[in-house]
């Protein structure tokens, strides 16, 4: 069976991360599983649910380079690559 999403189930996935749960949703090539990375015990249901071990680092997804600055430090090539790509498929680590 397979489910159409629209912006209309977007309050609905909120509010499941709001409560700590898991929210599955399309990207561009595959599913993604989520929890509010804020929350130790909603990632410690993804890497149950992956059966994935915590030493292994999942992806925050942010929404700006600000966000990112709430949870690692910016470099400079960082900066760069932000500015030059964003908004669009980039992955940094830090």
């Amino acid at each position: 069976m397979s489910k159409r999403y629209h912006e209309s189930d977007i309050p609905e996935a909120a509010a499941a991360l709001k409560r700590g749960e898991l929210v599955a949703f399309p990207t561009e090539t595959v599913y993604g599983l989520g929890a509010d990375a804020t929350n130790v015990t909603a990632v410690g249901k993804v890497y149950a649910a992956k059966g994935r071990p915590s030493d292994n680092p999942l992806i925050v997804t942010v929404a700006d380079a600000e966000m990112v600055g709430q949870y690692a430090t910016i470099t400079p090539l960082a900066a760069k690559l932000m500015e030059a790509f964003w908004p669009g498929p980039l992955t940094i680590i830090l």
